[in-house]
């Protein structure tokens, strides 16, 4: 049997797709459904390791958790991680099968992938009673239809309805919904069943001459106005979009323990991956997290993090260039508190060998921890699970590098020389007692009469967030309207709006 099924497009990139997807499922699994969320083709450097080894990315993760169920490679079978503004690795079925420029890509490497991409969806519907898809961008990207694996090509090809997401937040929302229907060929104009207006402030009924309009304009309804929901902190998708001067990721709203706060600044590197890896620090009550480009960002600083990042050569060559590397050095050598994470920990060791990744081969790394690095060309894909600081730790592994470490002080796979910590782990901090053991050997280091929360749970505020996205699906929606389309498909009578596809 097959399951239903729905794609949720976007009028832009960032209107919101990811968390209505994940809202949507976390509805549906409340309802006694088996839902599964797919995005056929994501641009991301968030990404995470499934239990079988597989990389996906990360915002497919978060949605399998806002479904109740285990992350797959069939969730997201094709990831593309930038390394410039030009080139990406592919990562078909979890595993890197090359890099290629986006002309490479688009001019041909997609339409391979297509028939492996919808063989995942059908798999996922003939288990599930649902799969929940997200697009990627603009289903009206009309340079990109021919190729198209993600939007309405595999609508189309699945034969989904489409609800369309558009951010009234950032204006002109009526005219992205009529321009993004409007851009399309009859064939996908077809499957548009109406649109989702996603961040509203205010009065709604002042939004409803205009949604009845666009009704008349368009033949189609608007199945929600969900209001503007302010702490969320769901995982991002892509780092190249975020803009980082003056970034801070949202801290909890309970007061500190002790007497005094900590301050966390995360250095907003090149090619910056996974920096969701501090939404765990930011969790916790009295802990305030910022990214920062400069050096003088780091003085009053209690801890500064040096994330992972798809260029470590090039991250290296940045802090450098800015005067963060010798602000860096003066901390070490001042006892005071660092944390290199992946392509962070490698930028902290004495040297790097890169003939993979950005094939410079020898460079120098800041030196403040005892370790080499070699760049392998297979990838690391691992889910470790260890112990440090006294505390159980999991975490999850993705690189290419791979580090002797020569002294030192064993840090999970790294190790810790001072008040300076290293370690390939991404996610960790997510461990709560191994976080709040961190966290004092940082407040004692730092001099901050800090305390960390006996009972903050980071899986729980996540659970929390997730109920909070299905809460906005179930009282702002119109749930029985969704469901219908998912379980029927779009409706027959929808009136073509011209001029269509040129």
């Amino acid at each position: 049997m097959r399951g239903g099924g729905l794609l949720v497009a976007g009028t832009t990139s960032d209107a919101g797709k990811s968390v209505v997807t994940a809202g949507i499922c976390r509805w549906l699994v409340r309802k006694g459904l088996k839902v599964a969320p797919f995005k056929g083709q994501n641009m991301s450097l968030n990404s995470f390791v499934t239990r079988e080894g597989a990389e996906i990315g990360r915002a497919q993760a978060m949605q399998a958790q806002a479904a109740r169920v285990e992350p797959s490679a069939l969730m997201n079978p094709v990831l593309l991680k930038p390394g410039s503004d030009r080139s990406s690795q592919v990562v078909l079925m979890g595993k890197p099968v090359g890099e290629l420029s986006a002309r490479g890509y688009h001019g041909g490497r997609q339409k391979e992938l297509f028939e492996p991409v919808l063989a995942c969806l059908e798999e996922l519907r003939s288990t599930y009673d649902a799969v929940i898809c997200e697009g990627a961008g603009s289903p009206a990207e009309i340079n990109l239809r021919r190729t198209d694996i993600v939007n309405m090509g595999i609508a189309r090809a699945a034969e989904l309805p489409v609800v369309v997401v558009g951010d009234i937040d950032r204006g002109g929302v009526f005219a992205q919904f009529f321009g993004t229907t409007a851009l399309l060929a009859p064939e996908d104009q077809r499957l548009i069943a109406g649109y989702l207006v996603n961040k509203f402030r205010g009065d709604v009924t002042l939004l409803e001459p205009g949604l009845d309009m666009l009704l008349g304009l368009t033949g189609r309804r608007t199945f929600g106005v969900l209001p503007y929901a302010h702490g969320l902190g769901i995982d991002e998708e892509d780092g190249l979009r975020v803009s980082l001067r003056g970034a801070v990721r949202e801290s909890a709203v309970a007061p500190p323990v002790g007497e005094d706060v900590l301050r966390v600044a995360v250095c907003a590197i090149p090619l910056m991956s996974n920096f969701t890896d501090v939404d765990a620090l930011a969790a916790e009550p009295g802990v305030v997290v910022r990214f920062v480009d400069r050096a003088e960002e780091l003085v009053d600083a209690d801890l500064v993090v040096v994330p992972g990042t798809r260029g470590t050569v090039k991250a290296l060559a940045w802090l450098r260039e800015r005067g963060l590397a010798d602000a860096l050095v003066r901390r070490a050598a001042e006892g005071r508190p660092v944390l290199g994470i992946c392509g962070g920990f490698q930028a902290l060791s004495e040297h790097i060998e890169d003939e993979v990744e950005s094939k410079a081969g020898s460079v120098p790394g800041l030196g403040l921890l005892p370790v080499r690095v070699r760049f392998a060309v297979e990838k690391t894909l691992a889910r470790p699970v260890g112990e440090a600081l006294g505390e159980r730790v999991e975490g999850y592994e993705i690189h290419h590098g791979v580090a002797e470490v020569l002294g030192g002080e064993a840090f999970l796979d790294g190790c810790r020389v001072g008040a300076v910590w290293g370690t390939h782990w991404h996610g960790s901090l997510e461990s709560d007692g191994f976080r709040r053991a961190f966290l004092r050997e940082v407040a004692s280091a730092a001099g901050r009469r800090f305390v960390p929360a006996p009972d903050t749970s980071f899986g729980a505020l996540r659970e929390e967030q997730l109920d909070r996205l299905g809460d906005l699906i179930e009282e702002h929606a119109d749930t029985d309207a969704l469901l219908r389309l998912i379980e029927q498909g779009p409706p027959a009578d929808l009136p073509f709006v011209p001029p269509g596809a040129p």
